[in-house]
């Protein structure tokens, strides 16, 4: 009976540990939404909608992917961003398959290359969470500041049954009671 013990419990270790492993590994994303392309986009926001919709965490990577022959990609400050200023980038790419990884917490800024590009909507901000964040925390729009007067509180999200989490949960908690049960 104690060897039982004692196989359920390093089970148990052992599960817990491929849950934790498996839950924070890093992603890579490609840039560009449906197109996935780092190209003028349709609609100037088009790269920024897209980025918003994720969860960026520290180690995930994006992959921009776009002609070397006439475009590249610029890691800028956000001043540079907001301008559309060329001349001074943190970090020039110019590759056509560019991997960037996301190496700490905080807004990172991209810009094209291309002469004009940036002007029209080609220009990406990402917003990497801190360690503390999760990547199955829901993601909530900002209200805009004429709907603020008009919120009420929101209730807590509720992640409750759905997700990884739960489901290896559910599966652990499972294969624990049957082997308690021999």
């Amino acid at each position: 009976m104690a060897s039982l013990k004692t196989l359920i419990c390093c089970f148990h270790i052992l599960l817990s540990l491929f849950m934790a492993t498996n839950l924070s590994e890093a992603r890579e994303f490609v840039v560009g939404g449906n197109k996935k392309k780092w190209e003028i986009p349709s609609s100037s926001d088009e790269f920024n909608k897209w980025a918003a919709k994720i969860r960026f965490q520290i180690g995930d990577s994006i992959v921009l992917k776009y002609d070397s022959k006439t475009d590249s990609a610029l890691e800028v400050t956000e001043e540079n961003y907001n301008n559309c200023n060329k001349s001074n980038p943190i970090r020039s790419y110019s590759d056509g398959n560019t991997k960037i990884t996301l190496d700490k917490s905080g807004p990172f800024f991209f810009i094209s290359g291309a002469e004009g590009h940036c002007e029209k909507g080609q220009k990406l901000e990402i917003k990497v969470l801190s360690a503390n964040h999760s990547h199955l925390q829901p993601v909530t729009p900002e209200p805009s500041p004429a709907d603020i007067d008009h919120l009420a509180p929101a209730p807590a999200p509720s992640t409750a049954g759905s997700g990884p989490k739960t489901w290896w949960f559910v599966t652990g908690a499972a294969v624990v009671g049957i082997l308690s049960s021999i």
